[in-house]
C-alpha cells in the first residue's frame, strides 16, 4: 500500500508543472519521503501553497491521496487539516453546502485534538461564508470567536482576513462605529503586509463610512488617499472616487472644488461608459447647479442621471433623483410636478425600508460575541422574533401612513388656495382624482399584506415537512449508529460480530448523510433561494469525484460499475449538477442486487449533452413511473431495505430545469432503469 502511494505521488511530482520554486521543492521532497507521517506533513505544506496559488484542482489530487494515507494510519491531525483544506476549496468554488459540511466535520476533529488554533481558523472561514451569503449577525459571531485566538498568537495574516470580514459585516448591517474600528485595524495590518488592493478597498470604505456619519473632512481625507495611491494607473477606480469626492466638497458648499472633481469624474466615466459613476457625477452636478440657481442645466443633468439610475436599478440614486426634482420644480413654482416627485420619493422609500426591516432588528447586543453563538435557537424564540418583526413592520406602515395623510392634507390646503385664485375651476376633477389615488393605495396595501401572509404560510409548511422527515427517517439511521457505538463501548461485540455490523453501520451513515444533503437543497428550493451560477465544466470530472463516494457501497452490495463517460463540457451550475449525479448514483445502488451493474455514459445530441445512468436492478413499474418527479413524498424500499425521503428526484428535476435542461427515465420491471439528463453545451 505504502509503495503504491509513494509511486503515485512520484508520478504526480514528475508530471505536474509548478508555479514556484517552493512548490517544485515540496513535490520532489514528497516523492522521496519514507515515513508516512512525514508524507502527510509535506503534502499539507504543498496543499497550502497550491491553495494560495488558487490551483484548486491540483490541490484536490494531493488532498485525496493524503486523505487515504491519513485514514490508513489513523493520523488525526492530518485528517483534520485535510478536511479543512478540502472545505476551503469547496468555498472557493461557491459550493457552500459541501463547504459548511466539511467545516463542521473539521471543527469536531480539531476539538477532539484540543487544537484551539484549528477551531479558530474554521470559525473564521464559516464566518466568511455566512457574511458572503448575507447572514451578517451569524457570520459576526463566528469571526469574533476566531479573532480572540488570532490576537493571542499575533497571527497577522489571519487577523488581517478576520478584521476585514468583520468590517464588511458591520458595514452591511449599518453598524458604522464598529465597521470603522475594524477597517482601521485591518488597514494597519494591510499596510504592514503590503496588500495594495486591500488597502485601497479599506480606505475607500472608510471614506464612505465617515461620509455616512457626516464627518466630511475625514471622508475627503480618505478619498484623497485613495487617489494618491492609485495615481494615474487606474481610471476605473478614479471614475468611482472622483464623483464621491466632489459630492463631499458639495456638502461644504465648496462649489469650485466640487465642480472640478465632478467634471473630471464625468469625463472619465463617459469614456469608460461606467453607468454608476456617470449617475453619481450627473446627480451631484445637477445638485450643484440647482444650488447656484442654474435650473436649465440642472434639469438636463438630473434627467439624464434619473434615466441612468433606472437603467441600472440603483434605488438610492433614484431616491436622490426624486428629491432633487422636487426641489427643482418647487424652485420653478411647478407645484403639481413637485408633489408628484414627492409622492414617488416616499413610495420608493417605504418600499426600501420594508425590504431592509430585517437589518433594523439587529440589536446592539447581537454585535458582541455571544458565548452561546453556536447553539440552536428554540422554536419559541423564533416565533417571538417573527412576531417582533411583524409588529415593527406594522408600526412602520402606520408611521408612513401618517406622513402620507399629512401630505394629502397639505395638498388639500394648496389645492384650496389655487381654487380660490382660479375661481374654483376643476373642483370635481381634482376630488375624483384624490379618491382614485386613495383606492389604489388601499388596493396595493391589501395585495402586499396577502403576499406576506402566503409567504409566512409557505415557510411554516416547509418547516413542518423538515421536522417530520428529521423526526422519522433521520432518527432511524442515527439510532442505529448510536446503538452500535453503545455496544462497542460496553465491549459486548466479538471481532466477528464487529466485522459483520460494519457494512450496516456504513449504510446507515451514508443514508443519513444523503438525507441531510437532500433536505438542505429541498428546503432552499422551497424558499426560492436557489440561484444557478453556470460555468463550463467537464462532466467526466464530476463522475470521477462522485464514483469515489459510492465505491464502498458498490463493494458491499457486489455491484459492478461500468464507466463509459467521455471528456465533455457543459454550461451549467457545477454544484447543482454534482447534486443531481450523486442522487441518481445513490438511487441506482439502492435498487441493484448482488451481481447487477451500473453503467454511466454521455454523448452529444443536437448541440446538447445527454448524460445517462443505467442499472440492471429491479426496475420501476408503469404505475410508479407516473409518480416520479411529481411530488415530494413518493419513495420505495431498496434491495437491502434502504429507506428514502422521496426528495431526491424532485430536487434533481428542479436543479436540472433551473439550468435549462431536462430529466427523464426509461424503465422495465425486473430489467432495470435508465435516467437521462440533458444540459446545454454553451450559454
Amino acid at each position: 500500500m505504502r509503495k503504491i502511494i509513494t509511486l503515485f505521488l512520484f508520478l504526480l511530482a514528475g508530471s505536474g508543472f509548478s508555479q514556484t520554486k517552493e512548490i517544485d521543492s515540496l513535490i520532489i521532497q514528497l516523492a522521496f519521503e519514507e515515513s508516512d507521517s512525514l508524507k502527510v506533513e509535506t503534502s499539507l505544506k504543498l496543499i497550502k501553497r497550491l491553495y494560495d496559488n488558487e490551483d484548486y484542482d491540483k490541490a484536490l489530487k494531493y488532498i485525496y491521496e493524503s486523505e487515504k494515507l491519513s485514514n490508513a494510519m489513523n493520523f488525526a491531525f492530518g485528517i483534520a487539516e485535510i478536511t479543512y483544506f478540502k472545505s476551503l476549496i469547496y468555498a472557493s468554488k461557491n459550493d457552500y453546502i459541501n463547504a459548511i459540511t466539511g467545516y463542521a466535520k473539521s471543527k469536531v476533529l480539531f476539538g477532539n485534538l484540543k487544537d484551539t488554533l484549528g477551531i479558530a481558523k474554521v470559525n473564521n472561514s464559516i464566518g466568511l461564508i455566512e457574511i458572503k451569503r448575507g447572514n451578517y449577525t451569524k457570520g459576526l459571531q463566528y469571526s469574533l470567536s476566531a479573532i480572540k485566538e488570532f490576537e493571542k498568537r499575533n497571527l497577522k495574516r489571519e487577523l488581517c482576513s478576520a478584521y476585514g470580514n468583520l468590517a464588511k459585516a458591520y458595514f452591511n448591517i449599518n453598524a458604522q462605529d464598529k465597521a470603522i474600528d475594524f477597517y482601521l485595524k485591518a488597514l494597519q495590518l494591510q499596510k504592514e503586509l503590503k496588500k495594495d488592493k486591500d488597502i485601497i478597498e479599506s480606505t475607500n470604505n472608510l471614506a464612505e463610512l465617515y461620509s455616512a456619519k457626516q464627518e466630511y473632512r475625514k471622508s475627503i481625507e480618505y478619498y484623497q488617499d485613495v487617489l494618491k495611491r492609485i495615481g494615474n494607473s487606474n481610471d476605473s477606480i478614479k471614475g468611482r472616487i472622483l464623483p464621491k469626492l466632489g459630492g463631499e466638497y458639495l456638502k461644504f458648499n465648496d462649489f469650485d472644488r466640487a465642480n472640478k472633481f465632478l467634471i473630471q469624474g464625468l469625463i472619465l466615466n463617459r469614456k469608460s461608459n461606467n453607468k454608476l459613476g456617470l449617475t453619481i457625477s450627473l446627480m451631484n452636478l445637477g445638485q450643484l447647479n440647482l444650488s447656484q440657481n442654474k435650473t436649465i442645466i440642472a434639469e438636463k443633468q438630473l434627467s439624464e442621471a434619473g434615466e441612468l439610475a433606472k437603467s441600472i436599478d440603483n434605488k438610492q440614486e433614484l431616491l436622490r433623483y426624486y428629491q432633487l426634482m422636487k426641489e427643482l420644480d418647487s424652485t420653478k413654482r411647478k407645484f403639481e410636478s413637485a408633489f408628484y416627485w414627492q409622492r414617488e420619493y416616499y413610495d420608493l422609500k417605504n418600499s426600501l425600508e420594508n425590504k431592509t426591516i430585517n437589518l433594523d432588528s439587529v440589536t446592539e447586543s447581537s454585535l458582541e460575541l455571544s458565548p452561546e453563538f453556536n447553539s440552536r435557537t428554540s422554536d419559541a424564540s423564533l416565533t417571538e422574533f417573527q412576531q417582533s418583526s411583524l409588529l415593527e413592520r406594522d408600526n412602520e406602515i402606520d408611521r408612513f401612513q401618517l406622513i402620507l395623510y399629512g401630505l394629502l392634507l397639505a395638498l388639500g390646503i394648496v389645492s384650496t388656495f389655487l381654487i380660490l385664485i382660479y375661481l374654483k375651476r376643476n373642483t370635481s376633477l381634482k376630488y375624483t382624482q384624490e379618491l382614485e389615488e386613495k383606492n389604489l393605495k388601499i388596493e396595493l396595501q391589501n395585495t402586499a399584506f396577502k403576499e406576506q401572509t402566503e409567504n409566512l404560510e409557505n415557510v411554516i409548511n416547509v418547516k413542518d415537512k423538515l421536522f417530520s422527515i428529521i423526526s422519522h427517517d433521520l432518527k432511524d439511521s442515527l439510532s442505529s449508529i448510536n446503538g452500535f457505538i453503545d455496544l462497542l463501548r460496553e465491549g459486548s461485540l466479538s471481532r466477528e460480530e464487529f466485522d459483520n455490523l460494519i457494512p450496516e453501520l456504513s449504510e446507515n451513515a451514508n443514508n443519513a448523510s444523503l438525507l441531510l444533503f437532500n433536505l438542505l437543497n429541498w428546503s432552499k428550493s422551497q424558499m426560492h433561494s436557489l440561484e444557478p451560477k453556470p460555468t463550463l465544466f467537464d462532466v467526466q470530472e464530476v463522475f470521477e469525484d462522485k464514483i469515489k463516494l459510492i465505491e464502498q457501497r458498490l463493494d458491499n452490495k457486489g455491484i459492478d460499475l461500468i464507466d463509459h463517460s467521455l471528456r465533455e463540457f457543459v454550461y451549467a451550475d457545477r454544484s447543482m449538477f454534482e447534486i443531481v449525479i450523486q442522487n441518481l448514483l445513490a438511487n441506482a445502488v439502492k435498487f441493484c442486487k448482488n451481481g447487477d451493474s451500473i453503467t454511466i455514459s454521455n454523448h452529444i445530441s443536437n448541440g446538447s449533452c445527454i448524460i445517462s445512468i443505467a442499472d440492471t436492478g429491479i426496475g420501476i413499474s408503469k404505475e410508479n413511473l407516473e409518480k416520479l418527479f411529481k411530488n415530494n413524498s413518493f419513495t420505495t424500499i431498496g434491495t437491502k431495505n434502504e429507506k428514502g425521503t422521496g426528495l431526491g428526484l424532485s430536487i434533481c428535476k428542479e436543479l436540472v430545469e433551473l439550468n435549462h435542461g431536462k430529466i427523464w427515465v426509461e424503465s422495465n420491471l425486473n430489467v432495470g432503469s435508465t435516467f437521462y439528463v440533458q444540459l446545454p453545451k454553451s450559454k
